[in-house]
């Protein structure tokens, strides 16, 4: 208080200790530093190795940059840019392969990208022309059969497994057996289609009905999950409104719960016939191998794109290089349409995602 001797002591104003910050350009630098020491450290260690650079390169980088970090920036900056750092590297680790595999595809294949190969079938074809139309079209009729098979099945089970089951115990084995059937190798489903037909129409049955009901084997337990969990997050509070105004139990799940999820249901269905429009295995078994155009998926073996490169890649004829370049096409051909079912799935899911303005 004034004037009466007690007056509270000053406050003493508080003393911020801030730290520095490294410049834009700083961790640049200390990448291309890094770069240069693990080259010469790899080139005095008896020859220059590509991926020993590399690991030294990233391993002295991070080092380097959480050293200087800390002594500029402090810890926890430091341990920010060290984790920036192992999350980076980690995230182009995983995309070498794949940057890899998709160079090496389109390089490999792009010599024998012409009309020709759209055009043509192997019959009569003993080295160099042909193409794989038989292929593309047995690879198309397959797939929609498959598809036509699956996805009614897979629908309709994850809409009882949602709506009707309540957790029974059959919904109990259900969801069991679609989560094993998920898990299965592509092979055994090509084994138990063979099997199922072989014991009507005799040992080496080899039609393309046969490759879409392997094919449906692996593609229901795909399209049973991802609508399932389209189906579970629909919120309780629309189909009990719907309830309350009188609507039927069906005509509320036709109505209101599917079309809600409709963009999700079409991305998950999209997605499982790119995962297996590109199998092999099964399809060696049960379709067979065809050189001509066969339409007819109920008579007579037929051919898909991942059969016609697989065969032309390990039983080549003369010259070699002739089918070697037909395999490459036939994998890059493949490989596009496999991306843009990726890319239909990814404009479904924004077509039909809700509006939430």
């Amino acid at each position: 208080m004034t004037g009466t001797g007690l007056e509270a002591p000053a406050a003493t104003p508080t003393v911020l200790r801030t730290r520095g910050s490294l410049p834009p350009w700083a961790p640049w630098g200390i990448l291309l530093a890094a770069v240069a020491v693990a080259a010469g450290i790899t080139a005095l260690a008896g020859g220059f190795n590509v991926g020993l650079w590399v690991f030294l390169s990233v391993v002295i980088f991070a080092g380097a940059t959480y050293t200087v970090s800390r002594v500029v920036e402090g810890a926890r900056r430091a341990a920010d840019r060290l984790v920036t750092v192992v999350v980076t590297s980690a995230f182009l680790i995983a995309m070498l392969p794949l940057v890899s595999v998709l160079y090496t595809v389109v390089s490999q294949g792009w010599a024998r990208l012409d009309a020709t190969f759209f055009t043509n079938s192997m019959r009569g074809i003993v080295g160099v022309g042909g193409g794989a139309l038989h292929a593309i079209q047995g690879t198309l009729i397959i797939t929609a059969l498959a598809a036509a098979m699956s996805i009614p099945i897979g629908l309709l089970t994850a809409i009882y497994l949602v709506e009707y089951a309540n957790n029974s115990r059959l919904a109990r084995a259900i969801t069991f057996f679609v989560d094993v059937m998920t898990g299965i190798p592509s092979i055994v489903a090509g084994l138990f289609a063979y099997a199922l037909f072989a014991l009507v129409l005799g040992p080496g049955v080899r039609l393309g009905f046969v490759g879409a009901v392997a094919l449906t084997v692996l593609m229901v337990p795909i399209v049973v999950r991802s609508t399932e969990e389209m189906l579970k997050i629909v919120p309780n509070e629309l189909r009990e409104a719907s309830y309350a105004l009188g609507v039927a139990k069906w005509r509320t799940i036709v109505k209101i719960v599917i079309p809600t999820t409709a963009g999700g249901i079409a991305t998950g269905i999209t997605l499982a016939v790119a995962r297996v429009i590109g199998e092999t295995a099964p399809l060696l078994i049960t379709t067979g191998y065809a050189l001509g155009v066969n339409l007819n998926p109920f008579s007579g073996p037929m051919t898909t794109l991942p059969v016609f490169s697989y065969y032309s890649y390990a039983v080549p004829g003369i010259p070699r290089e002739a089918f070697l370049d037909r395999a490459w096409t036939a994998a890059l051909i493949l490989m596009a349409i496999v991306m843009v079912l990726n890319i239909v799935a990814r404009v479904i899911s924004r077509l039909f995602a809700p509006k939430t303005r």
